[in-house]
């Protein structure tokens, strides 16, 4: 099944929003057995909405359209689907019961506006929106099927998985796809690639898919396949030797650093908190946007300036003189005096030249000294990660909350570096 997403849309194109929606719906539609050929961001125009859903439907499939289903007079996808499939809109009245009550259990008044939403084209399929006021809506022209779906993410994404996937499984024969994913940290694409390259070539011989992904401090290892019984044990088989090789580097399939860390300091009954610098809050962030924080992450000290280094973390005023606040002195004294002062068992400190200004001869910028301290010792380790400021940030939190991943796991880090 080949299938084109268009997304409508001034705000996508403007780099106001961001398209996500578009790489949602082509993992989802590969794993169901369908392929997304095409995808396309168009303004919300009449002309360039009929210009696009004309030639898409001319190639593919099905067409899912995302956007401009809200209620208020610049979203014009309904009308001109109309316009598209010669219809008219009528008033359902059993879309116009659940927007009444969608709106009474919120304790909110109901605008006459709203009333429109419940306007729907004749002849088309309807696809109730339980999480909004904005339903989906299946058309079918000369065999080829073209949705319509609110742009809101998680609108969208139960009505495409919920309303839309089963009917497409009645209507077209789909051999889905299995993929398994692993994430590693620490260790560049091509690096990854030489250490693997003996199962690589099993895996490409298999006639399994193997993709590289990288992201900053991050590499996704990917796996793809006809989901059937034995692909799916091959590929498990796969990336748990992956995985068995490079354990300083793979920490799980599917899950973010953070939330892999955070099991671990609750399957052990540890404790953590933070001691950082030139990622200014950063690391102390990522770590609470993982639910259940709160039983082992307790605080964090944010000292950017050397003064509060002393203040703060009793860090000698004489290092700080000699050898600066980028140096292993004064990240140790960070995270052992943080550790003390937060009661924790772990405290991870970081302090370094982020960028694009502030290095020298002999502290280029990138330079990025990480310490963790527990009760028996202080490790630290430096790192040259590059120019740019918002990556150096990124990827020194993940790599400190590895470097914690490691020592909780007794693996040696020192290998990995």
């Amino acid at each position: 099944m080949r299938v084109e997403v268009i997304a409508i849309g001034d705000e996508l194109l403007i780099g106001q929003t961001i398209n996500t929606n578009a790489s949602w719906i082509g993992s989802v539609m590969a794993e169901a057995g369908g392929t997304v050929q095409y995808a396309t961001v168009i303004q919300d125009k009449e002309d360039a909405i009929l210009y696009a859903i004309e030639h898409a439907l001319s190639r593919v499939d099905l067409v899912i359209v995302t956007g401009g289903l809200g209620p208020t007079k610049d979203d014009i996808t309904k009308h001109t689907l109309c316009k598209f499939f010669d219809t008219s809109l009528e008033i359902n009245e059993e879309i116009l019961t659940h927007v009444r009550s969608f709106f009474a259990k919120r304790g909110r008044e109901m605008l006459d506006v709203n009333i429109q939403q419940a306007a729907m084209p004749m002849g088309a399929r309807i696809l109730k929106n339980n999480q909004g006021t904005a339903s989906g809506m299946l058309f079918e022209r000369d065999g080829k099927l073209l949705v319509s779906l609110p742009g809101v993410p998680y609108e969208m994404k139960h009505l495409l998985r919920d309303r839309l996937l089963p009917i497409l499984e009645e209507r077209f024969e789909m051999e889905s796809i299995y993929h398994q994913t692993i994430y590693a940290q620490g260790i560049g694409e091509s690096y990854l690639a030489e250490r693997i390259k003996d199962i690589e070539d099993e895996v490409r011989g298999e006639g399994i898919g193997l993709a590289y992904l990288p992201s900053p401090g991050i590499v996704r290892l990917r796996l793809t396949s006809e989901r059937t019984e034995h692909n799916k044990k091959r590929i498990d088989h796969f990336l748990t030797q992956i995985s068995d090789r490079l354990p300083m580097y793979v920490f799980g399939r599917e899950a973010g650093l953070a939330k892999v860390v955070g099991e671990l300091l609750k399957g052990k009954q540890k404790t953590l908190g933070t001691a950082e610098s030139c990622t200014a809050g950063s690391l102390s962030s990522e770590i609470v946007k993982v639910s259940g924080a709160s039983e082992f992450f307790y605080g964090s000290f944010v000292t950017y300036t050397n003064k509060l280094k002393q203040h703060l973390l009793d860090v000698r005023e004489e290092d700080l003189k000699a050898v600066g606040a980028v140096s292993e002195e004064v990240v140790k004294q960070m995270a052992a005096n943080g550790r003390v002062k937060l009661g924790v068992d772990y405290c991870l400190a970081l302090s370094g030249i982020a960028g694009p200004n502030g290095g020298s001869i002999e502290k280029p910028v990138g330079t990025i000294w990480i310490a963790l301290a527990s009760k028996d010792k202080v490790i630290t380790k430096q790192f040259l990660f590059g120019d740019q400021r918002d990556r150096n940030i990124r990827v020194s939190v993940l790599t400190a909350l590895n470097m914690l991943r490691c020592e909780l796991l007794e693996i040696n880090y020192e290998k990995s570096v």
